[in-house]
């Protein structure tokens, strides 16, 4: 148990709190899967832990973690349970941005992170091309006899379901682009939860529609509701991209101990096996081998790439941003190249480690591969291989926009 004091800091990386807490997210993770229903009670303990609050500074309140360690508890969450992970992929870009940005303002919002709060974001609209940054948004201010209102749709809104307040890229009365911040319980917010894929399904990655949405100046985020600083970033969007293959290794590490889990706890083994003993079998030894290792290479691609963006970051304003950033952005391509093979075939080879057992619904095994499929199909690792096969044959640097 946990004192008073434990109680108001932010979890840290490596402590016995941060471990007790993704055990308990892991723990009811096949129970949500079966009886279809969304982790709002996990999330609500990682408000309560403080989670989103790992990266800034421990002087404010904060968990102090590097980038490294932020994408290593991504890797621990998503193995416990991927949706988790995925709902709080956009909390830790915003947090990401007001870490880098000079608006003293942003620090009340840096305030209230470290005080357990949860901020999504709502950008995507369907008008627009997939992964395009430069779209003038659908969802408009206007202002009216009773003062600014904010109506529109946005689609793909990952973890606003279950935020406290939400990032929402809007066209502003003069016709700019801006951001305004707003709770997501403010009426005329409403939060669908109609996401229907079939991995992933616990994201909230649905609607959220604004009617009539009161808006008022406090509630412009950013200069002038404008985050100049984040979007001088070159490739801003390869830290997303890590996010994703991160959630990925987490779910490979599931795979494996599942893998071993099963195999040591099996009764019996196949019809002519070599051994009496499934685990001192050497055909069930390879499969659990190959699965370890394929996650083991997985997370290794996916740790370098965290490195190079963590190298980039401390670089921002200098001479050698760019070149680092260019590189950050390479790795994590190359990365998701090879991840998506491995982590696609390793979710179907774990059923080579049970036969018909391995098959019955009450394991869940099947969530592994649709969690991987849905995560991969985020963006085409066709386009990845081709723009790194660009870059290598003609020093082409990489597109800086949504994929990258």
């Amino acid at each position: 148990m946990t004192n008073a004091a434990e109680d108001t800091r932010a979890v840290t990386f490596g402590s016995p709190q941060l471990a007790k807490l993704i055990a308990h997210v892991a723990e009811g993770a096949i129970e949500r899967e079966q009886r279809g229903k969304p982790p709002f009670e996990a999330i609500e303990a990682i408000r309560r832990a403080r989670l989103g609050a790992l990266r800034l500074p421990r002087g404010i309140g904060g968990g102090g973690a590097s980038l490294v360690e932020l994408y290593e508890v991504f890797i621990e969450l998503a193995a416990a349970d991927p949706n988790v992970a995925h709902i709080l992929r956009s909390h830790f870009g915003v947090v990401e941005n007001l870490l880098r940005s000079s608006d003293p303002e942003q620090r009340k919002w840096l305030e209230r992170v470290a005080a357990g709060e949860l901020i999504g974001s709502a950008a995507t609209e369907l008008s627009a091309k997939a992964g395009a940054t430069d779209f003038p948004y659908e969802t408009a201010i206007t202002r009216t006899p009773d003062g600014l209102r904010l109506n529109g749709t946005k689609h793909y809104t990952t973890g606003s379901l279950y935020m406290d307040r939400i990032v929402v890229g809007v066209t502003d009365i003069d016709g700019g682009k801006v951001q305004v911040i707003i709770e997501g319980d403010r009426p005329g917010v409403r939060r669908d939860n109609d996401w229907d894929g079939f991995g992933q399904r616990f994201t909230g990655s649905g609607t959220v529609t604004f009617e009539d949405v009161v808006i008022e100046p406090g509630d412009y985020f950013g200069k002038g509701g404008r985050d100049a600083d984040s979007d001088a970033l070159p490739w801003r969007a390869t830290y997303f991209h890590i996010q994703l293959n991160a959630m990925i290794v987490g779910i490979l590490r599931r795979v494996v101990r599942d893998a071993a889990d099963h195999v040591r706890g099996k009764p019996r083994t196949f019809y002519h096996a070599p051994a009496d003993a499934p685990a001192e079998d050497p055909i069930f030894q390879y499969s659990v081998g190959l699965l370890a290792s394929q996650a083991y290479t997985a997370e290794t691609l996916v740790l370098a790439a965290a490195a190079a963006l963590e190298q980039a970051y401390a670089a921002h304003g200098t001479q050698q941003e760019y070149k680092l950033s260019l590189r950050a952005a390479l790795a994590n391509a190359k990365a998701k190249v090879v991840i998506d093979e491995l982590a696609n075939r390793a979710a179907s080879e774990l059923f080579d480690v049970g036969g018909g057992s391995m098959v019955r619904a009450s394991l869940a095994l099947d969530r592994h591969w649709r969690n991987i499929r849905s995560i991969t199909a985020h963006n085409p690792k066709t386009l990845k291989a081709v723009t790194v096969g660009r870059y290598v044959l003609n020093g082409t640097p990489p597109p800086n926009q949504g994929f990258f």
